[in-house]
């Protein structure tokens, strides 16, 4: 066999090594990624991560296990403060990822104190009543519906609103609601607070 020939056949073999190792090295590289990627999913799908604020006694973020309930976060910073309003948080409803939970107060808290500090405690209730704005993020249908514009199906979705996303967090947000545009935004606006 003449000598070019031989170096031309050694010159192919090696080629095909390199060629060869590069394709293997490739494959189990790209092997090695998907394996990592779908490791990090089966974590962060398995915890989820909440924001409890408001009457509860060590407010802040918790990490729950997926399924977890909003009485499990509530439990995670330390359960109610004795001035939580229950009643209006629903305990039973599954956390989701990125949710804020907002545990309001009673309302009777602060006029309690007023009274006993010697104000006239039932005029100033009563005036804050007639003109006072109503909070969003803790009202009940019953208050959401003596809002101009708003009736019980409109009072429904303020409230679905908000404990979907974890309350509002600017008047703005009333806006997202379906049924509420500019017009009856405008109406709204000065009549509500968070």
């Amino acid at each position: 066999m003449p000598m070019y020939k031989k170096s031309l056949l050694i010159l192919l073999v090696l080629a095909l090594t390199v060629l060869g190792g590069t394709v293997y090295g490739l494959k189990s590289q790209g092997s090695e990624e998907t394996l990592d990627s779908g490791t990090v999913q089966e974590q962060s799908a398995a915890e989820l991560v909440v924001y409890v604020t408001g009457a509860v006694n060590k407010p802040g973020i918790v990490t729950l296990a997926q399924g977890a309930r909003i009485a499990d976060a509530i439990d995670a910073c330390g359960g109610l403060l004795p001035t939580a309003d229950e009643s209006k948080v629903n305990m039973a409803k599954e956390v989701q990822d990125g949710q804020q939970i907002r545990v309001p107060e009673k309302k009777g808290q602060g006029q309690d104190q007023q009274g006993k500090s010697g104000q006239k405690g039932t005029s100033k209730t009563q005036s804050a009543d007639a003109g006072s704005p109503v909070n969003i993020n803790t009202a009940d249908a019953q208050e959401l519906d003596k809002l101009p514009g708003v009736g019980p199906a409109m009072a429904q979705r303020i409230i679905d609103y908000r404990e979907q996303n974890g309350g509002f967090q600017n008047i703005e947000d009333l806006k997202k609601i379906k049924g509420i545009g500019e017009a009856k935004f405008n109406k709204l606006k000065d009549q509500v607070c968070l």
